[in-house]
């Protein structure tokens, strides 16, 4: 049995001092009133990231390898995200399936990778800001039948174009479980309200790579604003999207905003070479490409620079992303009974220890 003494954490977005967490066989068991006079930290759930394409070196899709994937996961898990998906951006046929196939083998020894988001390759050509035209197609409903198949059960995330697509890719995609998002969309508000009302619950990173807003035109954003359910990943970085678009952003939308990184690593192979420029990536022609993100470093600038209140924007990063994808039962709070994946911070919210499934990592 682990015991975090004498910790201080949200609960409901209400601060819970002096608690002592009782962790045995992963879970958390109990919380009670500590007893213990240790240093106080502040405890938090791990984050999760449902959009990443690389970390520690290694680019996934470039990469396709278990090992790729377990240092991704090692890097990540070191930096404090214990729940992520694994991203592959428009690429070959022969790239996804690779991917796909990997993803399956490494299932059975996964530590904090929860699967495969495919971002791609059905989208708008008109808004597919560093994807490669040339793999962009429409999907048949054979292909994503074949796709869902093969992928049995890894694929658990797909962003596409919905003004693109008919109908039935789209139903059957959400039939069979997988968390369709809008995203690389040139969608009219009317068009992105009629994908949400039918069942799209998601928008991939508000903002970028998509139909604006204009006060004529009012674009994918408005739709999502507007709708009573539908939400919205964003990457703050202050690139991507500038910090008081995202002040704006949350104001409207609320508990239905939630943190990505969209990140990469550098990478000098395949169609999406990645070169380091300052914080953010770039492809070589300068097209804006991955983050540079840590979840924390996310965290960090919604409180610093965003007006969103820390247990707001550990929401953000834990909660609203586990709901997502239905996993809020076992992940994503500090609750009796949930994976005990949780982080210790310093008063400046800086990483002193990760906790994953009740083991120090």
């Amino acid at each position: 049995m682990l015991n975090l003494s004498n910790t201080k954490f949200y609960q409901n977005n209400t601060l819970q001092e002096g608690k002592s967490i009782n962790i045995q066989d992963g879970k958390i068991v109990s919380i009670k009133k500590s007893a213990s006079n240790s240093i106080e930290s502040l405890i938090v759930p791990g984050f999760i990231d449902l959009q990443i394409y690389g970390a520690g070196g290694r680019l996934f899709s470039a990469s396709p390898n278990v090992e790729s994937l377990s240092i991704m996961e090692n890097e990540l898990l070191k930096n404090g995200t214990t729940g992520f998906l694994a991203c592959m951006a428009t690429n070959t046929k022969e790239v996804f399936n690779e991917c796909i196939k990997v993803a399956k083998e490494h299932r059975s020894t996964a530590k904090n990778c929860l699967g495969l988001h495919l971002e791609g390759p059905f989208l708008n050509p008109k808004r597919l800001g560093a994807h490669v035209p040339e793999f962009v197609r429409k999907a048949t409903l054979d292909e994503i039948k074949e796709l869902l198949d093969f992928g049995d059960g890894v694929i658990k995330m797909m962003t596409i174009a919905p003004e693109c697509q008919d109908e039935e890719v789209i139903q059957y995609l959400l039939d069979n479980g997988v968390v369709v998002s809008l995203g690389h969309s040139n969608a009219t508000f009317d068009e992105a309200t009629k994908a949400y009302n039918k069942g799209i619950q998601t928008t991939t990173h508000l903002f970028n790579a998509m139909s604006p807003i204009h006060h004529r035109e009012p674009g994918i954003p408005t739709a999502v604003f507007n709708h009573d359910k539908a939400v919205a990943s964003i990457i703050v970085d202050g690139q991507h999207v500038d910090f008081e678009v995202v002040k704006f952003a949350k104001k409207l939308l609320k508990e239905r905003l939630f943190l990505i990184t969209d990140a990469v690593t550098e990478c000098a192979n395949g169609p999406y070479q990645h070169v380091k420029s300052g914080n953010k990536f770039v492809m070589p022609d300068g097209t804006l490409s991955g983050s540079s993100l840590t979840m924390l470093q996310a965290v960090k600038n919604c409180v610093e620079h965003c007006n969103i209140s820390l247990p707001e924007a550990l929401n953000m990063a834990t909660k609203y992303p586990a709901k997502l994808i239905g996993l809020d039962n076992f992940i994503g709070e500090i609750e009796v009974n949930k994976s005990a994946d949780l982080l210790i911070l310093d008063n400046e919210l800086n990483l002193k220890q990760v906790v994953f499934k009740g083991e120090l990592f």
